[in-house]
């Protein structure tokens, strides 16, 4: 099925019946400690989970909507909300991913397969990597037990199953002295490479915590290691941009150049299409697919990679997955690993560096009913 006839199977007596929430929470596999700008970002996990009927049948996924806008929506005739432009009119973008969970299940497809009119073949493979390489060691004064420790949580993702990592630096921006932590970054991202073997892509992430000299200095003594690209290096500004750039090609170093996750410069997506940044990372959930089709297929005129973002709220593992064959340029699903709850994601399994979607319908994950509603009474809210 393709948005041209989405339209024809959609019982026109259908309307939005329900609509529940509650954050679900839950933890991952050890904690995240600190980024460039942030502090210790914890083991726990928690997204807002979302649960519409319509026709009696439901679908469930990530939403910010709130009470007040979701209570204006029961009623509505489902042949409102789909659109064969763009799927899910724009009215009704806060809750795509319980729609696009829903539409699944009614027309018994994962969601890659809607997206794609079939055209993905399931059962679909994507590349994924690790995300949860923070800064871990800054209780230890020793930069080799520094580099040690992040070898070992590298291989304890590497024995999971993944073959790409990313790696947050930024050390001397705030949490220690800057040519302490400038030293450390570059130490522990050879020491992953070592780690980890020459075939594993790698990726490090400043969270804006260089400026362009910096950004040089990191990438020249990281060179051996063959990083894939290098994100949120400093705040977007299109000077450095372009003398980063130039200082890339004399030097000979093929590293993409990532951006957009954060608050993103309004221009941004022009600065990629001039040549000046390598791939965009709006957030996937916040973003959502509908405009990350749109944009992608914008970015792909202009040879620019699609890399969305997401990160601590466990969804955006599955939705990314769902949606990587309708981006273009979609390069690699980030991937935070952690548990809740509630949700089996069981259908989910990756193996040497790419993970392998269920061909269950909607999203391909099983909610507890029991256990949801039970949380919903607790502490959520229902109209």
């Amino acid at each position: 099925m393709n948005r041209m006839n989405l339209l024809t199977y959609l019982d026109e007596s259908w309307r939005i019946q329900r609509i529940e929430h509650v954050q679900m929470k839950g933890e991952r596999r050890r904690l995240a400690g600190c980024n460039a700008r942030l502090g210790v970002h914890g083991k726990e996990v928690r997204f807002p989970l979302v649960r519409i009927t319509i026709g009696g049948m439901t679908g469930f996924g990530w939403s910010r909507i709130t009470r007040e806008q979701a209570a204006a929506l029961i009623g509505t005739p489902v042949r409102e909300i789909f659109s064969e432009e763009q799927w899910i009119h724009d009215r009704y973008l806060n809750l795509q991913f319980p729609l696009f969970d829903w539409l699944g299940k009614v027309r018994n497809q994962p969601v890659y397969e809607l997206l794609t009119g079939g055209l993905a073949i399931s059962p679909l493979k994507v590349p994924c990597y690790d995300t949860s390489l923070y800064f871990d060691d800054l209780h230890l004064s020793s930069e080799r037990d520094a580099v040690r420790l992040l070898q070992e949580e590298a291989m304890q993702g590497y024995n999971e199953g993944f073959r790409a990592f990313k790696i947050k630096v930024g050390r001397g921006a705030m949490h220690m002295d800057l040519e302490e932590g400038t030293k450390r970054d570059i130490a522990i991202v050879n020491g992953i490479r070592e780690a980890v073997g020459p075939e594993c892509k790698l990726m490090i992430d400043a969270n804006n915590g260089y400026n362009l000299n910096l950004t040089k200095r990191v990438l020249t003594e990281t060179a051996s290691s063959q990083l894939s690209w290098i994100e949120e290096a400093f705040h977007e500004d299109d000077s450095l941009y372009r003398n980063l750039k130039e200082w890339m090609r004399e030097q000979q170093l093929n590293v993409l150049i990532t951006d957009g996750e954060g608050h993103a410069a309004q221009p941004i997506v022009d600065w990629a299409e001039q040549g000046l940044i390598d791939a965009i990372q709006y957030d996937l959930l916040d973003y959502g697919i509908v405009k990350w089709i749109k944009l992608g297929e914008r970015l792909a005129r202009s040879g620019v990679h699609a890399a969305p973002h997401h990160y601590g709220v466990f969804y955006g593992n599955f939705a990314s997955a769902q949606a990587y064959p309708a981006i273009p340029g979609f390069m690699s699903v980030e991937w935070d690993e952690a548990q809740i709850p509630g949700i089996d994601a069981s259908g989910y399994a990756i193996r040497d560096g790419v993970v392998t979607l269920p061909s269950t319908p909607g999203f391909g994950l099983h909610l507890d009913e029991a256990y949801y509603e039970g949380k919903v009474r607790e502490s959520g809210w229902t109209v």
